[in-house]
């Protein structure tokens, strides 16, 4: 038995649903612990498109469990609409392939207000949120007057509820100009919604460990990535959870010592979402990736913002996460470059340090130190098999694992299931 994690090493959006899913193949559980329906997944099998917010990556796979933890923040809503859009194209969601924790948190349609209000209210100190309404939920919980999972048992007494919690924030939603929650229209959708996934939803602390103790094999997807974990991120440029690994342990009630392997991933560069810094931006290569129509949020659809690849902050994200493994994605995003730079190091006041700092004011600071890489030239789409990688290809990677400090064991060369190639 092996129960594995799989975390982001950047800013998120580094890969992990397609991970996941080439994983979960080996898997009979498959587990998202923390974050919202802010995160996306986007996986493609059979030339069909899948993206996934709340739903885990195992649902596309028949015969898997799917369990969506204590520690998610969940938008019934959303989930409703996402399971509509997934049973259209052909995947089966019932009660018997995707559980609900009665403990997880409930995003209601106040905290998307609430969370554009108080976006707007900083000025231009805005974080980027994707208004998607984590962040007042997650304050809610803390602050111990969060709705639970067990509320969609009771759709009319829900409704009532939010109803009342409507009226009494919607004055200082409307105070930052931003457009009032209609309750005339939120509300019977969320009534439907709650009819819709009660039978989903259990004590998934009892189920899991049911699943443990009968032998089977779980995965934990994580939802953004290192750098916006609420402790160890680039504060206060963060999400509201633990994106780290302690997260799909307490989000999900399976104890560190149940956890076998850790998968850190990142891509072949980087990038991120959002305000906040980021040393490696390079606009060229921004440019270049967009216009290969690549690096548009799942979620929102935002351009990222990209650069180099750091690796003072995977190296980080491998030792805070206790990385057994690193995997490596968009790789063939580097095809066409004569030269590719990794950032080693970096200068803070001229004196060169070997992590990130923990002010803004001093990552602001930061020069990035280079090494140069020649580019492999080469189209890497077509490629079955790593020990087929262009030598180049294969220097870079190894220098990335050292690095890292982890070795690479899986690299990605396109969006297809069939393009994740293992080291073996």
């Amino acid at each position: 038995m092996s129960n594995t994690i799989v975390v982001g090493a950047q800013w998120g959006d580094e890969g992990k649903g397609k991970i996941v899913d080439y994983l979960t193949e080996h898997v009979d559980v498959v587990v998202r612990a923390q974050g919202g329906n802010n995160a996306g997944h986007t996986v493609i099998h059979d030339d069909v498109k899948y993206v996934l917010h709340l739903v885990p990556s195992g649902i596309l796979w028949g015969d898997k469990l799917n369990v969506i933890g204590n520690g998610v923040v969940l938008d019934p809503i959303g989930l409703v609409e996402e399971i509509t859009k997934l049973r259209g194209q052909g995947v089966t969601i019932t009660p018997n392939n995707l559980l609900i924790s009665d403990c997880a948190h409930l995003a209601m349609p106040y905290h998307k207000g609430l969370d554009k209000a108080r976006e707007a209210a900083r000025g231009d100190k805005k974080i980027g949120t994707t208004g998607r309404g984590i962040g007042p939920s997650y304050s809610d919980k803390v602050e111990r007057a969060g709705l639970r999972g067990t509320a969609l048992r009771d759709a009319d007494a829900l409704c009532q509820e939010v109803a009342e919690r409507i009226a009494l924030h919607n004055e200082f939603i409307t105070s930052q100009g931003i457009e009032p929650v209609n309750a005339d229209e939120v509300l019977p959708k969320l009534r439907e919604a709650a009819i819709m996934l009660a039978p989903h939803v259990t004590n998934t602390v009892v189920a899991l460990h049911d699943a443990r103790k009968a032998g089977k094999d779980m995965l934990f997807e994580g939802a953004q990535g290192t750098f916006l974990d609420i402790d160890h991120g680039t504060y206060p440029f963060v999400t509201s959870s633990n994106t780290t690994t302690g997260g799909a342990c307490t989000g999900s009630g399976i104890s560190p010592r149940h956890i076998d392997r850790v998968v850190a991933v990142a891509k072949a560069y980087t990038t991120r979402v959002g305000s906040g810094p980021f040393t490696t931006e390079n606009d060229a290569i921004g440019d270049m990736l967009h216009n290969m129509g690549r690096e548009f949020g799942a979620t929102t659809g935002r351009a990222r913002r990209c650069g180099w690849l750091d690796m003072v902050l995977v190296h980080w994200a491998c030792m805070v996460n206790g990385a057994d493994e690193l995997a490596i994605t968009n790789l063939d995003g580097l095809d066409g470059l004569d030269t590719i730079k990794l950032c080693t190091a970096y200068k803070l006041d001229g004196k060169v340090i070997n992590h990130p700092p923990s002010t803004i004011a001093e990552i602001e600071r930061l020069e990035p130190v280079y090494e140069e890489h020649q580019g492999w030239k080469q189209d890497l789409s077509g490629i079955r098999n790593a020990d087929d990688l262009p030598p180049l290809a294969k220097k870079y990677l190894a220098r990335v694992a050292e690095l890292a400090e982890a070795p690479v064991t899986l690299i990605g060369i396109g969006p297809s299931r069939d393009q994740t190639l293992r080291v073996c």
